[in-house]
């Protein structure tokens, strides 16, 4: 049966839901799954996607560097393109449950503005919560947005998770990254004794906290996810190296990148920048150029359709 009649059958069953909801994260979490938002369209593109391998000579590679277990949108749309994908993921994430991470998010949530600096610290910040439910004396404050405090989001990604965990006021920039979060009303001056709650991670390029703080605020600082670094995969390295297709890049981490040049060997590194470079912003296109890469372009934005408009381009102007 072909994998459409499979996952067709499986909806209409309901088994696909519950294997959804029966498959556990990688940090131990269970996944949750509504019903009622889990369109058709969704499991086709699971369908889609069920073989890593193309049944015809892909027309594109597309290289992804997200955390490993998160290259699933990249995956699915490149398929509609007929192009095939090569995971290349410096690192996993995990959300860190310790006592000193649930502290230190309690203190921050209990600012007068949150910032959350992607949707990796939304996933966190669910899990904490849930973990900090189970305890016999809860940390954590519920609800979560109080009256009156006002949570700011890195893009659209991050706001969107949050108004699904239930904070109905989250603003976030047209220009989706720290520059743009920064430039937000709201986030440019603080009276004496403001404090912002940080939700995020360690590492990063590090601009948003020591701006903060130069504009006045009392950063309360809560890392509650880890960025865990992870060999790359020496299959997709071969498939990056023996590529016969076009290369694209989709670039939305330029630390990401600079692990994935530091760990491969010189002739994949040399394939690599052979890639045309789809980035998120100015900044990481201006970094691409400055590592040797010749064709770059600034995308509309971090999402992945955005990332890979240059393969609706390209399937345009052959047709």
């Amino acid at each position: 049966m072909r994998a459409e009649a499979i996952v067709r059958e499986r909806v209409r069953t309901g088994t696909y839901l519950q294997e959804r909801n029966d498959k556990p994260e990688t940090n131990g979490a269970m996944r949750r799954c509504d019903a009622r938002r889990l369109p058709l369209r969704a499991a086709l593109c699971e369908a889609d996607c069920m073989s890593r391998e193309p049944t015809t000579p892909p027309r594109w590679y597309v290289i992804s560097l997200r955390p490993s277990d998160e290259h699933e949108s990249l995956r699915c749309i490149a398929a509609q393109y007929g192009s095939a994908l090569i995971e290349l993921s410096p690192w996993s994430i995990r959300s860190d449950n310790r006592a000193v991470a649930r502290a230190a998010l309690a203190e921050a949530l209990r600012a007068t503005r949150i910032v959350v600096t992607s949707p990796n610290a939304v996933r966190a910040l669910r899990d904490l919560c849930a973990a900090d439910a189970r305890e016999a004396v809860p940390a954590l404050p519920q609800p979560l947005q109080r009256a009156g405090q006002v949570w700011y989001a890195v893009g659209a990604g991050s706001a969107q998770a949050l108004a699904d965990f239930g904070i109905a006021d989250v603003r976030w920039p047209e220009r989706m990254d720290s520059e743009g979060l920064l430039a937000l009303p709201g986030l440019e001056r603080f009276d004496a004794g403001e404090s912002v709650g940080l939700l995020t991670a360690p590492g990063g390029r590090g601009v948003i906290a020591p701006t903060l703080t130069a504009r006045g605020a009392q950063v309360r600082r809560a890392d509650i996810y880890q960025r865990e670094p992870a060999p790359l995969d020496r299959f997709m390295i071969a498939r990056l190296t023996a590529a016969h297709a076009p290369l694209l890049l989709a670039l939305s981490s330029g630390e990401a990148l600079q692990r994935v040049l530091e760990q491969l060997p010189a002739q994949a590194a040399a394939r690599l920048r052979q890639a045309r470079v789809s980035a998120a912003s100015e900044r990481l296109a201006q970094l691409a150029r400055e590592a040797g890469f010749g064709e770059v372009e600034v995308a509309a934005g971090p999402g992945a359709r955005e990332l890979l408009a240059p393969l609706a381009g390209d399937e345009s102007r052959a047709d």
